[in-house]
C-alpha cells in the first residue's frame, strides 16, 4: 500500500477518510461516519434541503439537485443510517412516487415504472433502513421486469437489457440483501446473479456478439455516478458484493491499471452535466473517489 497516497486520501473530505479507513486500512471507524452528517460535503448536501424536506423542484428534477439524486448522493457518502431526517424523508416518498406496478415512477406523464430509477431507490431506501413494507412493491417490480437475456432496460418495449440499468438495479438487490431483507430474498438473489452474468457476458464493457467497445463514454472514470454506467462502478459492485474473480472481468481491470498515473493516483473524468449542489472535485485532477474506488478494485481482487 503506498503509504502517501493513503495519507492524500485521509486528508480529504470526512466520508473518504472514513471509506479510506474502512476500505484500505480494514478499520471501520464509527467515529469518522458519524461526523459525515455535520461538516464537509454531508453537511452541504443536508443544508440545501428545501423547508418542505425535500431537494430540487421535485422527486426528480433537475438533475443532479433533485430529492432523488440528492438520496443517492447522501447513500455513497455513507451517510450513517439513522441520520435524521432522511429515512423518514424516504418513507414518506415510498409512498408517493409508485407506479401502478409497484416501482418508482420518476415522470408525471408516463404510468409505469423505471427499473432503473426503483434500482437507485431500493439502493438508498435499503442503505437509510426503511421498513420493509414500503420497499414490498418495488422488489416485486424488479422482479417482474428482468428481461429474457438476464439484465434489465428502463426503455419500454426494448428487446435487450441495458447495462445502465442493470448495473442500478444490481446495486439496489445488493443494498437489498446486504441490510437483511428478506421478502422475496431468494428471487432476488437469483435475479442478481443472472443480471451479474449479463454484465460478464459483455466483458464489463464490450459487445457479446462483435467484442467492440460498446459506448467509450463506460471507460470514463466519474463521480458521482448518477445513472451512468462505467467500468469503475461495475468493478465496484462486484467487489462491494464480494463477487469472485472471473476471467472476463480482466479486459476492465486491466483498463483500470492502464488509467492510474505514475504517482500511483487516478484522474476524475467530466461528470455529466447539470446542476450540482457542490463541485467535490475538479475534473481533469486527480480524484480522491476514483482513486479510492480504483484502489479497493484492485486490491480486493488481488490485480495490480
Amino acid at each position: 500500500m503506498n503509504h502517501d497516497i493513503i495519507r492524500w486520501l485521509m486528508d480529504g473530505d470526512v466520508s473518504i477518510q472514513y471509506q479510506t479507513s474502512r476500505d484500505l486500512l480494514g478499520i471501520d471507524d464509527q467515529g469518522l461516519q458519524a461526523r459525515i452528517p455535520h461538516e464537509g460535503w454531508g453537511k452541504q448536501f443536508l443544508d440545501a434541503m428545501n423547508p418542505d424536506q425535500s431537494w430540487g423542484r421535485s422527486f426528480y428534477q433537475p438533475k443532479w439537485t433533485s430529492t432523488h439524486y440528492t438520496l443517492f448522493d447522501l447513500k455513497h457518502l455513507m451517510l450513517p443510517p439513522d441520520t435524521s431526517p432522511v429515512r423518514e424523508i424516504i418513507e414518506e416518498l415510498a409512498q408517493k412516487v409508485k407506479a401502478p406496478d409497484g416501482g418508482i415512477n420518476p415522470a408525471k406523464t408516463t404510468s409505469y415504472s423505471d427499473v432503473c430509477v426503483s434500482g437507485m431507490f431500493l439502493s438508498y431506501a435499503c442503505w437509510f433502513r426503511v421498513s420493509q413494507k414500503r420497499i414490498t412493491s418495488v422488489a416485486d417490480s424488479i422482479i417482474d421486469l428482468r428481461m429474457g437475456d438476464g439484465g434489465f432496460n428502463c426503455i419500454s418495449g426494448a428487446s435487450h437489457s441495458s447495462l445502465h440499468s442493470t448495473l442500478s438495479v444490481l446495486e439496489g438487490i445488493h443494498q437489498y440483501l446486504h441490510q437483511g431483507y428478506r421478502y422475496r430474498a431468494q428471487k432476488l438473489e437469483a435475479a442478481a446473479h443472472q443480471a451479474v452474468e449479463f454484465l460478464l457476458k459483455h466483458r464489463l464493457f464490450k459487445s457479446d456478439r462483435i467484442g467492440e467497445i460498446i459506448n467509450r463514454s463506460m471507460l470514463r472514470f466519474s463521480h458521482p455516478p448518477r445513472w451512468h454506467y462505467s467500468v469503475v462502478r461495475a468493478l465496484d459492485y462486484l467487489r462491494c458484493s464480494n463477487y469472485p474473480w472471473d476471467s472476463r472481468m480482466n479486459d476492465a481491470l486491466e483498463l483500470v491499471v492502464q488509467k492510474s498515473k505514475p504517482d500511483g493516483r487516478w484522474v476524475l473524468h467530466a461528470p455529466p452535466p447539470g446542476q450540482v449542489h457542490l463541485t467535490m472535485e475538479q475534473s481533469g485532477a486527480p480524484s480522491r473517489w476514483v482513486t479510492l474506488a480504483c484502489l479497493r478494485i484492485l486490491a480486493h481482487y488481488g490485480y495490480r
